[in-house]
């Protein structure tokens, strides 16, 4: 593919992307033309909104084509902050204006367009591309990636090239034939990444090689972030808990008419800082024979025959971890973030992984971006692993993440995969 087909193909999918934009802006318009029984509805203004609508979302996607370059995880994050900005935008001009507009027609254009557009992301995440790599420095972990087919170049000439893009290692002294290469490239509109940076976009993980700085230059994350997450968690955690009061005191009966003992588990973790802290979940397996400093009785194996017949449903739906909306009104979790570890666990971990207790530096949360890529794990390796997903999440610790985790989490809960 030469890059006049590359930007053939992205012009093909932004084309592809808003036309099902302006489908899902009428739709919604007709659909909430026919829920209005009362009259209320103003058809001149509802056409009005849509074709801001229809504005804004093209400028949401212009914004996003061009703040994120990157393909992967980068490419989906550019999406809420486009949107934001674009139909903040049109907001503003229709407040100065006090132009008529729909307040519901506009919130229900905003989350259809922005799902969508995230969803279309997601689906080319899976379409290979091909990569010409330069083969010096620290380039082989982008040849494993099944995400790509990588090319290793052995010519310093872009007109040559057959490729969608380039990936060296700027790190790297490169020598001057690469370094004239690369120059040409980027100057003939033809992107240019660094190998690890594109690899960490593509898996969503961070190698434990060194502590990541996050983009702000720092080892920990944004100050004024992590104070309205924890805001929004409290506040989101107290209306939930006192809504789904009744259906969890259901759920609590249940368990215990299904197998004796006590309808919550406790279990000590460590937490935000390296704190213990005790962590609350519906008990899912019987009681019995279990010791909080037994390392092996700790984990959850495979089809482990603890678990009550219940307790499958309740892990295979997430349910069980419904309990945790105490911690994080306690402050100790929040909604999305690392999942804590038993004491027992964590303490092992940390001595065999240096790096581990930096997972600790955010609040751990009811659902992370580990869980959702990679599910329960427990034995060394599989942590390490587990760990370059926290890193990645802590280095890109911010509102997009938290989103992307919770579009996962709907998707993991409906397939039941990682449960155990």
């Amino acid at each position: 593919m030469n890059l006049k087909d590359l930007f053939s193909a992205r012009s093909s999918r932004f084309r592809f992307i808003l036309a099902s934009c302006i489908v899902l802006i009428t739709m919604a318009h007709l659909v909430l033309s026919a829920l209005s029984v009362t009259g209320g509805y103003d058809d001149e203004v509802a056409i009005i909104t849509s074709l801001a609508a229809v504005a804004a979302t093209l400028l949401s996607l212009m914004l996003a084509r061009g703040v994120s370059r990157h393909p992967g995880i980068e490419a989906a994050g550019a999406l809420l902050p486009a949107w934001l900005l674009g139909y903040g935008m049109l907001l503003t001009v229709f407040l100065l204006s006090r132009a008529p507009y729909s307040r519901a027609l506009l919130v229900t254009d905003f989350v259809l367009t922005l799902l969508w557009a995230l969803g279309a992301r997601t689906l080319a995440r899976r379409q290979r591309l091909q990569i010409g790599v330069v083969p010096q420095g620290a380039y082989e972990a982008l040849t494993k990636l099944p995400q790509l087919d990588c090319v290793l170049l052995n010519t310093g000439s872009a007109d040559e090239m057959a490729v969608v893009a380039v990936a060296a290692d700027l790190q790297t002294d490169l020598d001057a034939k690469w370094d004239r290469f690369l120059a040409e490239c980027a100057l003939s509109g033809i992107p240019v990444y660094h190998t690890k940076h594109l690899v960490e976009s593509l898996t969503g993980r961070v190698e434990l090689v060194h502590l990541s700085e996050n983009s702000f230059g720092m080892l920990t994350p944004v100050s004024a972030f992590m104070a309205v997450k924890h805001a929004v968690d409290w506040a989101s955690a107290l209306v939930l808990g006192m809504v789904m009061a009744p259906a969890l005191a259901l759920v609590a009966l249940a368990v215990r008419l299904d197998s004796a003992g006590p309808a919550i588990f406790r279990q000590r973790r460590v937490g935000y800082r390296g704190e213990p802290f005790t962590v609350y979940k519906f008990r899912t397996m019987t009681i019995g024979g279990h010791d909080e400093d037994d390392r092996e009785s700790a984990k959850t194996q495979s089809r482990d025959r603890r678990i009550t017949r219940l307790g499958h449903i309740l892990r295979r739906t997430r349910i069980d971890e419904l309990p945790q909306i105490w911690n994080i009104l306690r402050g100790e979790m929040s909604w999305i973030g690392p999942r804590p570890e038993a004491k027992v666990l964590s303490d092992w971990y940390a001595r065999e992984l240096p790096f581990y207790p930096y997972r600790h530096i955010v609040r751990p949360g009811i659902t992370g971006w580990a869980q959702v890529n990679q599910g329960h794990v427990a034995e060394i390796n599989d942590v390490r692993e587990k760990l370059y997903y926290d890193f990645y999440y802590i280095k890109h610790y911010s509102l997009w993440l938290d989103l992307i985790v919770v579009l996962k989490t709907f998707q993991t809960v409906i397939s039941g995969s990682g449960a155990k």
